[in-house]
């Protein structure tokens, strides 16, 4: 149990029996009427971040989660298989429990978020860049645009589609954003 005077970013939450984290936090003190805090949960299954506001001083139940370090090994059938980098014990899990599952590589390091109480896998977070190479993009054509933002879709070597700059061209590494799914930057 912990009160509002104990959150802090990143703190793990259960409410009606939900994991939420707190992505971000504010006590308020109106002049007028009790102090309260106005925060923002993300659901750790979904990923939807929702408002939420408490009574200062009101108790919640914490949950305990760790991340430990994996490596992702292949893909069948039956899910995603990974090996725990210290134990070298295997476990798969389902696409659902990843939010970007298309930029996954063999070999790729990833970090798995565990209810610890439980011991169940809650979510699958990649690094926030991965290198790829670009396996197929249509050439550029010099003068092609007058817009220096203009970009073309390239795919990846997972498989995946992005959209890249002009200048991109198929065998070139590119820098890939996980979070958003998109270029970053091309890597030299």
């Amino acid at each position: 149990m912990a009160t509002t005077s104990d959150f802090k970013n990143g703190l793990c939450l259960e409410i009606d029996n939900e994991l939420y984290t707190i992505v971000q936090f504010l006590h308020v003190k109106p002049g007028k009427g009790p102090a309260f805090v106005r925060t923002k949960l993300k659901h750790l299954k979904t990923g939807k971040v929702v408002d939420k506001t408490f009574n200062a001083g009101a108790r919640v139940n914490t949950a305990r989660i760790e991340r430990r370090p994996y490596q992702f090994l292949y893909k069948d059938d039956l899910g995603f298989h990974f090996m725990h980098k210290e134990t070298f014990e295997q476990i798969t899990i389902t696409s659902d429990l990843i939010d970007a599952h298309e930029l996954l590589v063999e070999g790729q390091e990833v970090e798995i978020v565990y209810h610890a109480d439980s011991e169940t896998p809650i979510s699958c977070d990649l690094p926030p860049f991965v290198e790829m190479e670009v396996t197929y993009t249509e050439p550029g054509v010099k003068g092609d645009t007058t817009s220096t933002s203009a970009q073309k879709p390239a795919t990846i070597e997972t498989g995946a589609k992005v959209n890249v700059p002009l200048f991109i061209n198929t065998g070139d590494k590119i820098k890939v954003d996980t979070r958003t799914k998109t270029y970053a930057e091309r890597v030299k």
